[in-house]
Order: C-alpha cells, then sequence, then structure tokens
C-alpha cells in the first residue's frame, strides 16, 4: 500500500510540473517565500515557536509555491518576488454596511476567503483571512478574531471585513495600501495570506473552493 501511495505521489508530481517554464516558475516561488519567511523567522524571540516554525515551513512554502504557480489568480505574477501585480485604484474599497450584512448572513461558512480592511494611524490596507467559525449575527476569522455581519470588528477596531469581490481582493491579493489617503507602495503578503490568496474560488467568490 506504501509503494502504491507513493507510486501514485510521483505521478501526480510529474502531472503538475509537466514543463520546463513550470519548474523554474516554482523554483523562482520556492525561493522567494524561503528569502521572505527568513527575514521574519530572524525576529522571532521565542525559541520553542522558532523550532515549529522552522520545522513546518517547507511544507508551507510548497504547498503555496504549488498553489500560485498552477492557480488560476487573475493578475501578473511576478514570480521574482512572489507577488502579484495589478493597477492599483486611487482609494481603497468602500464599505458598504448593508452589503456586508446581505452578504455574511446569507453566504457565510467555515472555509470562505474573506477581505479585511486594516486602518491604521496613516495607512489603510487590505488582509485576506477564512471564516473559521460561525454564532449568530457573527463570525470569526481565523487571524483577526470575531466580527459582527456589518463587518464591524469586535476585537480589534481598526479592523473592517467587507463582502468578498474582485475590486476587495484584488486590493488585497496585490498588497495594496494607501497612506495619507494617497497610494503608495505595495507590500509583500505573508506565507499564510500567500496561501489563503491561492485558494481562493475566483468562478464564485460566495463559496469556498472545493
Amino acid at each position: 500500500m506504501v509503494a502504491k501511495n507513493q507510486s501514485l505521489g510521483a505521478l501526480q508530481q510529474v502531472e503538475i510540473w509537466q514543463t520546463d517554464a513550470q519548474k523554474v516558475l516554482y523554483a523562482q516561488l520556492c525561493n522567494a517565500f524561503y528569502q521572505r519567511e527568513v527575514l521574519r523567522l530572524v525576529a522571532e524571540p521565542n525559541a520553542d515557536k522558532l523550532r515549529r516554525q522552522l520545522k513546518s515551513l517547507p511544507y508551507y512554502i510548497e504547498r503555496a509555491a504549488t498553489l500560485v504557480a498552477n492557480g488560476d489568480t487573475p493578475f501578473t505574477l511576478d514570480s521574482q518576488n512572489g507577488s502579484w501585480l495589478e493597477k492599483q485604484k486611487p482609494t481603497p474599497p468602500d464599505v458598504n454596511v448593508q452589503a456586508n450584512e446581505l452578504f455574511y448572513q446569507t453566504h457565510a461558512k467555515v472555509g470562505l476567503i474573506v477581505p479585511v480592511i486594516l486602518h491604521g494611524y496613516d495607512q489603510v490596507r487590505l488582509r485576506i483571512d477564512s471564516i473559521d467559525q460561525l454564532d449568530e449575527n457573527k463570525l470569526h476569522c481565523n487571524e483577526l478574531g470575531w466580527f459582527d455581519f456589518l463587518g464591524n470588528g469586535l476585537e480589534q477596531q481598526n479592523a473592517q471585513l467587507i463582502k468578498p469581490s474582485k475590486v476587495s481582493f484584488t486590493a488585497a491579493c496585490c498588497g495594496h495600501q494607501w497612506q495619507f489617503s494617497k497610494r503608495c507602495s505595495p507590500r509583500l503578503l505573508s506565507l499564510r495570506e500567500m496561501l489563503l490568496a491561492g485558494s481562493i474560488n475566483w468562478r464564485n467568490l460566495k463559496r469556498p473552493l472545493a
């Protein structure tokens, strides 16, 4: 049974990477993600947490690179930096609490990937998160905590959940941010966000990817 599973896995890998260009793209993404994560992990003060993260790092980097390289994300991919490129809007996506409430009352479900606006003192940017709990008239995102169905952050007051759309996900996936109400240089997404972005169901944003 083990040999059979190993053979199946090897066959699947061959099917995934059928061309030299795909192999090069995968290698470039892995390299970009390793460089990014090493810079982040250098600042980790907890030795036990650092060991755990280092142990799981290869798996998550390879998974993210595979998702990105084989995904149908509708943006230009910068494989050298492990990021997506798309023209940035002059202003952040609008917040429509009525549209938020209608959407999340109807479509909120565990596993759905969602965009969140974060408001800083002088900066606005978007993050990608996923729903992992549902309760009456509220939902919990894996990283950013509880929100009501209007999108208001119940734990992080600077966080505003918004309805998934091509506009909001474009800003979130491409790292768009605004400083003093003006466009500024995009940020690089975390490895976790790249994993989530690679799992967005672009054909139907109302449903998790099967």
